[in-house]
């Protein structure tokens, strides 16, 4: 018998025993919806309480009062790797969400975890989680069709813009924000601006790549293959897509990095042939991470709002454990360009 089950039992006399899962199913509800209502819990709607009740009833179940101290809403945090440097910015999110909810909140990640995705599940289930905010993985899909078969619900929070599942998701404008990455470089004067992508496989990397061909192509620009480079968000393939850049014949004044792991990459780059950022080539890079404030020279880039992202995706999946369903199953929040010190004017021009 699990946890839930543990909590309301058949009455004595009642026929075949049933499930709490099976309730569930009956009631058209989630798992943890139906563990609310017999542990007398108030963050349920009224008609929902009353369908499930009306179950409980007919299947003989009582429902015993909650126990001084009993357990408040509980929230998982999953992450395929948290060392992601977006990770602390997204746990602020969802943490102060979760807080202000009065619910709980665990932490883990799945990289380097033995044993099948279902086993982590089976411990999910056991600690009776309300809900899980999932932080983009490869894994997305067993992992979605095992909650959705234990009736917990799910919010994906995408920064990399992953292939949509049926499940709500909360991610960013990364189209836009590659508009103005380039955008803000041609304004300075910039007409042979470099391009380091992402891996083309994510949805976030060709959106960027179409937000930097709709701002040349808005300049009366074509793009130019040999300024394209690919990457894969890591320092180590700025560093190397950057010098290719600079082995051309005819080398970029700019680099739009499309991650600022690899426009820190390209700075050193830079470094390393004794150029100077921005004197000799501006660099602009994409995401806002903290440390890029506190490079040399402090990094123009695109910021990201993964607290907010993460706020959003708790409060969401908080109100699906209420039976209540999202506006829009997608929410793109909006980036933003922050200048600062690594761009300016070029010092020639292509």
């Amino acid at each position: 018998m699990t946890a839930r089950e543990a909590a309301a039992g058949p009455a004595p006399g009642a026929g075949g025993k049933v499930t709490i899962t099976e309730i569930a199913r009956r009631a058209g509800v989630s798992v943890p919806t139906v563990s609310r209502v017999v542990n007398g819990r108030s963050d349920v709607s009224p008609r929902t309480r009353a369908r499930v009740e009306d179950l409980l009833h007919q299947h003989g179940y009582r429902r015993r009062s909650p126990a001084p101290g009993a357990r408040a809403a509980l929230l998982d945090l999953v992450f395929d790797d948290l060392g992601s440097p977006w990770a602390v910015e997204i746990i602020r999110g969802v943490e102060e969400a979760a807080h202000a909810a009065g619910a709980g909140t665990v932490v883990s990640a799945l990289r380097g975890r033995p044993g099948d995705p279902r086993d982590w599940m089976r411990n999910l289930r056991a600690r009776a989680s309300d809900g899980v905010v999932l932080v983009t993985s490869a894994r997305e899909p067993v992992l979605h069709d095992e909650l959705r078969v234990l009736g917990v619900p799910l919010v994906v929070v995408d920064p990399a813009g992953s292939p949509a599942l049926d499940a709500p998701t909360v991610g960013a404008a990364n189209w836009s924000g590659g508009l103005a990455a380039t955008g803000h470089l041609l304004s300075l004067g910039h007409r042979r601006i470099g391009l380091i992508t992402g891996p083309p496989r994510l949805l976030c990397s060709r959106a960027r790549f179409d937000g930097y061909r709709a701002a040349l192509e808005g300049a009366g620009l074509a793009v130019d293959e040999d300024l394209v480079v690919p990457g894969d968000f890591r320092p180590e393939s700025g560093f190397a897509g950057c010098t290719a850049l600079l082995d051309l014949p005819d080398p970029p004044t700019a680099v739009f990095a499309a991650g600022d792991q690899m426009a820190l990459g390209a700075v050193e780059a830079l470094r390393r042939r004794g150029l100077r950022v921005p004197e000799d080539m501006s660099v602009v890079g994409f995401d806002d991470l903290p440390e890029v404030r506190w490079s040399a020279p402090p990094l123009t880039t695109v910021r990201q709002p993964f607290t907010e992202m993460g706020r959003l995706a708790a409060r969401t999946v908080l109100a699906l454990a209420r039976d209540e369903q999202p506006a829009s199953p997608r929410v793109e929040l909006g980036t933003e360009l922050v200048v600062r010190a690594s761009t300016a004017p070029p010092a020639r021009h292509g």
